[in-house]
């Protein structure tokens, strides 16, 4: 893995606090990017004015905010006060001409926003990150096609491409291969209620990754008055693979955006590296985050929950597990647990994730190759991690324009001093007040 920075990276290297003693934190964190960027497609095609409450507001939000606007949605910030948090009022509309939508490095962007332009009566440009090009977009564009959709691409089933919208989309049924990401099925099922005879996608593949993503896709478009069917066709199975989304009105409503329970992660694991206590407030009772499998595995690397009126206390115990752990359902925690994985009393084995090889960046080679570099004994394999713990020093952590690599740094480095992390910026995309936070936690009030 090669361990420069993506073309044009000048940033200083950001020295990762490291932990006197157990952190103590009462934290606020901002909403959830997922549900930020699906609630605000369903509200840019809703029967009429909405709102989207408690949004986050980071790169990838804006990136989706940005491309509805192009589209023709009206998007207008009511800053949030004592009385309330931020709202995003949203107003569906059409675009005057052919525009260009920058999909940045958002996957969501470049999943969810071409079947929207789908709807549109205009020609729509698709163009992103130098890396975006390497992620896998493919399987949405040939399931528009065969729903109606023209599309050019130049054969490549990547980014930059071209969606030559007449207005409308028949829709039907299609199938695809979803094994390289959830958002491909996803970014079908949020435009399908706009579609003429809605859409019927069917899963043909490999296990389908982030499954709580796509139930999340579900219960939104079901909280928004559309009729959603799930089913499994393979015998004997028990995980949906076939998803249905009648045609309807979206209803035009408030949409209140949660606490992002995955940017937490880091902050638990805080917790039960330092021996600390960690308290996310607001965390959801009920939910279609994946906070029951974060609770789980925060558990058992060797950490105390308790979930009260206040939130989501984590305490840790002073020893760190070694685990074996399927993240399939939950890749986005892979790159936190594998940094607590090198800090443990014990191996780890973290399988499932292969497709993570092709989100910001490789993540698996990404992290065997900064933990090995600080001494660390990671080893890949087709679908995930071996994690040997062995002892570390500091050196300078690469984070290949990757918030999830800069995550897993600033974990590492509360235990191991000395490390510094290079383009730390780029946690931004997600997460623009982590370091901040995450400053104030280690070293406490000044």
């Amino acid at each position: 893995m090669d361990r420069q920075q993506p073309p044009g990276d000048g940033s200083p290297r950001w020295p990762a606090p490291a932990a006197a003693g157990p952190v103590r934190a009462h934290l606020t964190l901002p909403g959830s990017k997922s549900m930020t960027n699906r609630a605000l497609v369903l509200a840019a095609l809703a029967g009429g004015p909405g709102a989207v409450t408690n949004p986050l507001r980071a790169r990838d939000t804006l990136l989706m905010a940005r491309a509805l606007t192009a589209l023709g949605a009206a998007i207008e910030e009511d800053g949030g006060s004592a009385a309330g948090p931020e709202r995003w009022l949203v107003s569906p509309g059409q675009p005057a001409g052919d525009v260009r939508v920058d999909v940045g490095n958002a996957g969501t962007v470049m999943r969810f926003v071409p079947p929207v332009a789908a709807l549109t009566a205009v020609t729509v440009g698709f163009h992103g990150d130098a890396r975006a090009s390497q992620r896998p977009v493919g399987p949405i564009l040939a399931a528009l096609r065969e729903l109606g959709a023209v599309i050019d691409d130049g054969g490549r089933g990547a980014i930059p491409f071209t969606v030559r919208g007449n207005g409308s989309l028949a829709g039907g049924v299609v199938t695809l291969d979803a094994s390289a990401s959830s958002q491909l099925v996803s970014g079908l099922l949020l435009a399908a209620p706009r579609y003429g005879k809605g859409v019927e996608v069917r899963h043909q593949g490999g296990r389908v990754p982030s499954a709580p993503h796509i139930a999340m896709t579900v219960q939104m478009l079901r909280d928004a008055g559309i009729e959603v069917e799930t089913a499994c066709r393979q015998p004997g199975g028990g995980v949906a693979d076939t998803w249905r989304v009648h045609p309807g009105m979206i209803g035009s409503r408030t949409q209140f955006v949660e606490p992002d329970v995955v940017n937490a992660v880091p902050f638990l694991a805080a917790a039960v590296v330092t021996g600390g206590s960690v308290t996310i407030r607001d965390w959801p009772r009920q939910t279609c985050q994946p906070a029951a499998q974060i609770v789980d595995l925060i558990t058992r690397v060797g950490a105390r929950c308790e979930t009260t009126a206040g939130g989501l206390t984590v305490t840790g115990t002073g020893t760190v597990h070694g685990i074996t752990a399927d993240l399939a359902d939950v890749p986005e925690l892979a790159s936190v647990l594998t940094a607590v994985a090198a800090l443990a009393d014990s191996p780890s084995r973290l399988t499932g994730i292969a497709h993570i090889r092709q989100q910001e960046t490789d993540r698996l080679a990404a992290l065997a190759t900064e933990i090995n570099a600080l001494s660390g004994g990671v080893t890949e394999l087709p679908d995930g991690l071996v994690v040997e713990p062995r002892p570390l020093h500091g050196g300078v952590f690469a984070s290949y324009d990757d918030h999830r690599l800069v995550m897993a740094a600033t974990v590492l480095g509360l235990a191991v001093p000395g490390i510094e992390v290079q383009n730390a910026a780029t946690v931004g995309k997600t997460f623009p007040e982590f370091p901040s936070l995450w400053s104030a936690m280690v070293e406490g009030p000044p």
